[in-house]
């Protein structure tokens, strides 16, 4: 019987090198896929610059597996970029991983996979799949301060039967000890960048280089929740929820942002309980697996924030989650993943 062919997102470092090791350990037929995304000036440390696509080359080469180059960077700065700068224009908080994972990593390229030839695509991604009750599940990662679960929420169940994440059950440290004794040449290589399209984390310039104009970059008034004037700002889009440096205001207490308001220009702050929530609605539903409502749930309200108990109901693509405590920082843009225990049931975009 023949093995399995699998197709391995490579990006030249150590987790996506040693997801290509362990699963020719295997007895895989495994080949390796590198993005190709960059468009302009990348981070030095992205996940898929040119020089990344030589270091997979080179582990390729390595590992003496196929190597092969797609390129989405048309549909990467359509998609990805445009809707980054987008989301800022309207004082929104955007995950461009989120978006890059749903329509990129596991959109394009496993289509790209899929029509080569491939029975599965790995990645070196921190979460598992597990075939359990009849169904295929989606985990957190063994390694909690690694987890990357989050940023997944948005695959459906034929996706995960089709999908293998090696390194769920490893720590970071396990990983490049298993690199290292496999003499893999991206033991030690540093991590990448989180948002690789953004050149030294300078998202103002970026921004402002894709946006002709907008109310979001024009200066404005700072105001507390009363309304009173207390200083000027840069542009809202500079700004977001639950910040509490850079706002250049003398106060007796500390004051962070609340609220941005892009129609009047206007940035509000006030105190930290100020920034507490007790519910959001969110859009743009996605279920792994629908639960019945009203669900008690946990949620994520951003990506590295700790579970929250909630109470979850749906009225057609909208979420209204309602937590067992206050949340701070809840931010329009961002996703909230939902979780059953240690599983992924679905997310949703942050309305408010």
């Amino acid at each position: 019987m023949a093995s399995k062919k699998v197709a391995v997102a490579m990006s030249g470092g150590v987790d996506s090198s040693l997801t290509a090791a362990l699963l020719i350990q295997q007895g895989y037929e495994v080949f390796g896929v590198t993005m190709w995304l960059e468009t302009e000036e990348f981070n030095e440390r992205s996940c898929c610059s040119s020089s990344e696509i030589r270091d997979a080359k080179i582990v390729a080469a390595q590992l003496g597996i196929k190597h092969y180059v797609a390129d989405f960077r048309e549909i990467f700065k359509s998609e990805i970029e445009n809707y980054f700068v987008a989301e800022y224009l309207k004082g929104r908080t955007p995950n461009p991983c989120v978006e890059c994972n749903k329509k990129i990593k596991f959109g394009k390229l496993f289509d790209f996979a899929i029509s080569n030839g491939a029975d599965f695509l790995a990645t070196g991604h921190y979460a598992r799949i597990i075939f359990e009750d009849g169904r295929f599940k989606l985990k957190k990662a063994v390694d909690l301060k690694k987890d990357q679960s989050y940023v997944l929420y948005n695959l459906t169940p034929e996706k995960l039967s089709k999908i293998i994440l090696p390194l769920g059950e490893f720590s970071k440290t396990q990983t490049r000890e298993l690199a290292e004794k496999l003499k893999l040449i991206s033991a030690h290589k540093k991590d990448s960048q989180e948002i690789c399209f953004v050149p030294n984390d300078d998202y103002k310039t970026f921004i402002e280089a894709r946006a002709d104009s907008a109310d979001a970059l024009e200066s404005g008034e700072i105001v507390n929740t009363a309304g009173k004037v207390l200083g000027r700002h840069n542009g809202v889009a500079n700004y977001t929820i639950g910040q509490r440096k850079g706002l250049g205001i003398a106060a007796e207490n500390p004051l962070y942002v609340v609220k941005l308001d892009v129609e009047n220009r206007r940035v509000i702050v006030g105190s930290n309980a100020e920034t507490f929530s007790e519910s959001l609605t969110a859009e743009n539903v996605h279920w792994v697996y629908q639960p019945k409502f009203p669900a008690r749930l946990q949620c994520k309200i951003r990506y590295g924030f700790k579970v929250a108990d909630c109470t979850v109901e749906q009225i057609e693509n909208i979420v209204k989650v309602k937590f067992n405590e206050p949340q701070r920082a809840i931010t329009a843009g961002q996703s909230v993943v939902f979780y059953d225990g240690e599983e992924v049931l679905g997310g949703a975009v942050i309305r408010e």
